[in-house]
């Protein structure tokens, strides 16, 4: 299943867990595990904090600190620095689900990150039974 995200700044976290539990829902299994997939070479998934926005904030000072735009990159497009963020983050993330329920931390939440925004983007959710894997 497609979930699509609109993003509306540069460097920016969407929490994207209830549509990924809409579409474990949508599936009919009640048990089994749940893949998100990323498309984007410039974007990410994590699964983080979600009670406290500082956290995502945090998240975000933190990449920028880790990654500067250096005079060397050489990718024509200029946004070199959004490529190291995604692979730093990485493109997918698992959970499992019961009972048709993410079995996510009571403070966990599935964040879409992106680091090449404003853009309209996809993300991929996969999900198989129990027994079948």
């Amino acid at each position: 299943m497609q979930i699509n995200i609109s993003t509306s700044k540069n460097n920016q976290l969407v929490n994207i867990t209830n549509d990924v539990q809409s579409a474990v829902a949508k599936t009919g299994i009640s048990d089994g595990i749940c893949f998100v997939h990323i498309a984007h070479t410039t974007a990410g998934i994590t699964i983080n904090e979600n009670a406290d926005p500082d956290v995502v904030r945090d998240i975000l000072l933190s990449l920028d600190d880790i990654v500067k735009e250096l005079p060397g990159f050489r990718h024509y497009e200029g946004n070199s620095s959004a490529h190291v963020k995604s692979s730093l983050m990485g493109n997918s993330a698992s959970v499992p689900f019961k009972n048709g329920k993410l079995q996510l931390g009571t403070w966990q939440g599935i964040y879409f990150c992106e680091f090449d925004g404003p853009r309209s983007r996809k993300a991929w959710v996969t999900c198989i039974a129990e027994g079948k894997m």
